[in-house]
């Protein structure tokens, strides 16, 4: 099982978790990607901390995690500073992304580790509106990586640099987060489920909705396009037609799995035709 929801620390997360994490201050930061790559050391995963400055100090944010030395020389934890991989303004191309970490958690699986995790302060690399809407489709297919294989992530903004319009873009593709600002989250499910939507998206949060919907490019199978909402609160008529919409434009029947009985009204209300609602406990 995968942790969906508001979180208030790093402890105990899975080997397939996704963690977004908003920070005011950077020691309390610091102290949550401790204690979550500290708890992967203990399940015997690779460690990585990817940060700007200096190698050095990246090394010495880790300091406090037990065992952290033989970590680093065994190979069992290593830092990446963003300052050698990225030039100043440079937008990740999102699928090469996905594939580096791919190969990075391969590569720690034929090492005999029993996966990757890894604490990111991402900030550095969401500055820009076009950094930002690569970054945040990035998120989204990482996040479908992570169902199917053990790697684990912590992704950190910071505050004073990622305003709340910005971070929602980003947190609300995490299945986890210790922000509710967003208000929603669609995220990866894994199987032939196109995506898991859990929250509220209503008229407060619905242009966020289709951006998120738009960068996430949902793909039915075989002419379904499934969406477990078991996490959905509430979900208003605008947001219900644009997914209806959208799978209709993909040739395809939306399938809502939710316990939520407004989505069965709201179909009804509007006679929405290519709907289907399958309720669950």
């Amino acid at each position: 099982m995968r942790r969906s929801g508001l979180v208030t620390h790093a402890r105990e997360l899975g080997a397939h978790d996704h963690v977004c994490w908003r920070y005011d201050d950077r020691a309390d930061f610091l102290d949550r990607a401790r204690e979550f790559l500290a708890d992967g050391l203990a399940r015997g995963h690779r460690i990585g901390y990817v940060g700007t400055g200096e190698p050095a100090a990246l090394v010495e944010d880790l300091r406090g995690i037990e065992g952290i030395d033989e970590a680093l020389r065994s190979g069992a934890a290593g830092v990446a500073s963003l300052d050698a991989t990225y030039r100043v303004g440079a937008v990740v191309e999102p699928a090469a992304q996905v594939r580096t970490y791919a190969e990075a958690t391969e590569a720690a699986l034929a090492a005999g580790f029993t996966g990757l995790r890894v604490a990111a302060d991402c900030t550095a690399l969401v500055r820009t509106p076009e950094q930002l809407a690569a970054f945040a489709r990035y998120e989204h297919l990482v996040d479908h990586y992570m169902t199917g294989h053990p790697f684990s992530a912590m992704c950190a903004y910071a505050a004073a640099e990622v305003d709340d319009r910005a971070f929602a873009q980003i947190a609300c593709m995490h299945p986890s987060s210790n922000d509710g600002t967003a208000g929603f989250r669609l995220h990866a499910a894994g199987g032939r489920v196109a995506a898991a939507l859990g929250g509220e998206v209503d008229l407060f949060n619905g242009d966020l909705f289709a951006v998120a919907l738009e960068r996430a490019g949902l793909r039915p199978d075989g002419g379904r396009l499934v969406l477990e909402a078991g996490d959905l609160a509430f979900l208003d008529h605008r947001a219900l037609l644009r997914l209806a919409d959208h799978a209709a434009g993909l040739g395809a029947c939306l399938v809502l799995r939710t316990p939520w009985p407004g989505v069965d009204t709201l179909v009804d209300m509007l006679g929405i035709t290519g709907v289907r609602v399958e309720r669950t406990a």
